[in-house]
């Protein structure tokens, strides 16, 4: 098969290492790719927001199978262009993608699916959103209802920190993601991913695993996009996850086909869990970054099968082969990331860590210059391992990070605290 990958970041490197392992595929294509992925894999310059290019470039080049890594070419509709043209594609449609480019869309299907989630208000001015929040005390949540890169949440610990994410938000920090806001109830516990395949109306789990949103070490700081993963997540037991896919997951899938617009992709889940019962925090519609780095590394070249057959719809005839192993990516970011931060500075060492089953550097940020690599985001690296232990796998990639030589990054020294401190 010729597999064309759409994407630039860690969970593209990942996807692509993944999918090569797999004896169906013979070239794969990243588009635009980074660093790290051209040393595996094609990359071209193509807009993968542009639905009528990829769909041209596709037939042109003979692709078989598209795969959609971030979330704004399935917003944007890029699916609903390859399937019309019968290219077989995996990424929901852009009117099932709004169980993560519209809060507001996600809070409604879960009223009509009784899904437990926070209690919530919609607001589109700033000063109602005030009056609610005024009503209602801190701590509480201020979410734009729109796609905001990873970064549209605000914990507000206090009134005055909810008001002041309203002013930001309203006054246009987010674009149009901000032009409505949903607030939400503050909901205490231990917050948890779980990732499902669905072909609109089988489904099928293939993981689960916790990041890392602060930005420091004790989960300090400003939210980010993730500062690390490892996945299996323990607080995601057998009989939390059999609740949560009968009380949230097999309802959303049902109402998304009854509503006419069949959920087929992956469904990434984010839980609070409290007292062994989980509540919906949030949908999104693609795999989590960095969340996929360490579900790609356990999983390996059947993710290939698993996602052929989800757009086949025949993913009632599959089912996932898991070791029992653990795995941990660790994220260098640029400093100053998540506010501004340089680009273009040079990282030295990424080629003496090891490149196997067990060790990766995916790249997310990286370009080459001059045989130089550079530096080229916020989040620029992620350093994974896989083990069988958790501790083992926190060794390795801990162990492999010193490898690295950039003064201008950091990284969280504590990925992984929440499991490896009970």
């Amino acid at each position: 098969m010729k597999i064309l990958i759409l994407g630039s970041g860690g969970r593209e490197h990942a996807l692509t290492w993944a999918v090569l392992q797999n004896p169906k595929c013979d070239h794969v294509i990243v588009a635009p790719g980074n660093a790290g992925i051209e040393e595996i894999a094609e990359c071209i310059a193509l807009d993968i927001e542009n639905g009528a290019a990829i769909v041209e470039f596709s037939k042109e080049n003979n692709i078989d199978f598209v795969i959609i890594g971030p979330e704004n070419p399935l917003a944007c509709g890029v699916a609903d262009d390859l399937r019309a043209a019968n290219i077989l594609c995996f990424g929901p449609s852009q009117a099932a993608a709004q169980l993560e480019s519209s809060k507001k869309f996600t809070k409604e299907i879960c009223d009509a699916a009784q899904a437990p989630t926070a209690r919530y208000a919609t607001f589109e001015d700033p000063d109602s959103a005030k009056a609610y929040i005024h009503q209602h005390g801190a701590p509480i949540v201020v979410k734009a209802d729109g796609l905001a890169a990873g970064k549209g949440v605000v914990v507000a610990m206090s009134e005055q920190e909810a008001n002041d994410a309203i002013d930001m938000m309203f006054e246009g920090s987010f674009g149009a993601a901000g032009a409505r806001v949903v607030i939400e109830e503050f909901m205490e516990g231990e917050e948890a991913s779980w990732f499902i395949l669905s072909d609109g109306t089988n489904v099928l789990p293939i993981g689960t695993a916790q990041d890392h949103k602060r930005a420091f070490d004790g989960d300090q700081g400003p939210n980010t996009g993730g500062m690390g993963a490892y996945s299996p997540a323990p607080i995601l037991t057998d009989s939390v996850m059999e609740a949560a896919m009968d009380d949230i997951i097999k309802p959303t899938i049902a109402e998304m086909k009854k509503r006419g617009t069949p959920y087929q992709g992956v469904l990434y889940a984010g839980f609070m869990i409290k007292e062994g019962q989980a509540r919906l925090v949030e949908y999104n519609c693609r795999f989590g970054d960095p969340e996929c780095q360490v579900l790609m590394m356990r999983l390996g070249g059947q993710i290939l099968d698993l996602m052929l057959a989800t757009a086949r719809e025949t993913l009632d005839q599959e089912q996932v082969s898991f070791a029992d192993d653990h795995a941990m990516t660790i994220v260098m970011a640029a400093k100053g990331y998540p506010g501004p931060y340089n680009k273009g500075t040079e990282i030295k060492g990424v080629s003496l860590i090891p490149s196997d089953s067990k060790n990766m550097v995916f790249h997310a940020g990286t370009v080459r210059a001059d045989q130089q690599l550079l530096a080229n985001g916020g989040r620029v690296l992620n350093i994974t391992a896989r083990a069988d232990s958790l501790q083992s796998a926190r060794n390795i990639a801990y162990q492999n990070i010193q490898s690295i030589d950039w003064p201008e990054g950091f990284y969280r020294n504590d990925i992984g605290w929440r499991s490896l401190t009970k």
